[in-house]
This record gives structure tokens, sequence and C-alpha cells, in this order.
């Protein structure tokens, strides 16, 4: 490939890279204050993430969040608090515990899920459609993006 062509691949990559970062982080952000829930993003994973790959340890989540054990702590604190999850002690391991998602964690999770989608769905429902098949197309290659990291 000619240089001239990289670097004009480069240039738009590098210019779509912050406008993609963008209209993320703002579709994201707007789709949790739709979701009208008091929990904070990293507690709405960690509950997420406790439902979908659940029952887990206290380590196990923080590995999968990607975050450091303390900062698990402090999140397991405000969702057992909440009553969103419980934590059992590990029959493998008495010191060690197991957490799981309890019924009012659910519900809160399929609310939430539910505001969340019909929001983009009004959304897409202004949209003509070529629009919509271009976000179909966009979608398909995000989910590729995010299967490769």
């Amino acid at each position: 490939m000619p240089a001239t062509t990289t670097t004009t691949i480069a240039r738009r990559d590098a210019d779509l890279a912050p406008r993609l970062r963008f209209a993320i982080t703002r579709t994201a952000r707007r789709m949790r204050q739709e979701a009208g829930s008091d929990l904070g993003p990293s507690q709405t994973a960690a509950l997420a993430t406790i439902e979908r790959h659940g029952p887990l340890s206290p380590s196990e989540l923080a590995q999968r969040e990607r975050i450091k054990r303390p900062t698990a702590t402090r999140i397991l604190g405000h969702l057992e608090s909440a009553g969103l999850v419980e934590r059992v002690r590990d029959p493998d391991d008495g010191r060690a515990s197991i957490l799981s998602v309890t019924g009012e964690g659910r519900s809160l999770l399929r609310r939430m899920r539910a505001r969340k989608t019909a929001y983009l769905a009004h959304q897409i429902s202004a949209l003509e459609p070529d629009e919509v098949a271009a976000l179909e197309r966009a979608a398909d290659v995000l989910e590729r993006m995010l299967d490769r990291s």
C-alpha cells in the first residue's frame, strides 16, 4: 500500500476514534440516566457481572471487572446493604464467601435494561430506514470489536 494511502487511513482512523468515543460515552451516559436507578456505573456493572457469571467470589468479581479487590469490596458493601446481592460462606473454604444476585437485584436489572432498551427503541423509531440499516451494520462492527478485546 502506498505511503500516502496508509497515511490517509491512519488520519481517518485518528479522526474517527474520538468521534466514536464521544458518541458511545454520551449514549452510555444517557442510557444510565434513563435506567432510573441510584446505582452508579461500577455498581451496575458489578451487579450485572454477578448475575451473568455468578455465583462469584469477591476476588473473581474484581478480576472480571478489572478492578482492585478493595474497590470490589466497597461496591459489594453497597450492593449488599441495598439487598441486591447476598453473600454466603464458600462451602469449599469457610474463610471465603460467594456472592449471588438476589431476586430484588434481578428485578432491578430487568427494569433498568427494559428502560434502556425502550429509550434506544424510541430513538431508533425516529430514524430513516437507511440510518437504521447503518446502525445495524455499526452494531455488528462494534460487537466484533468487543469480541476481540
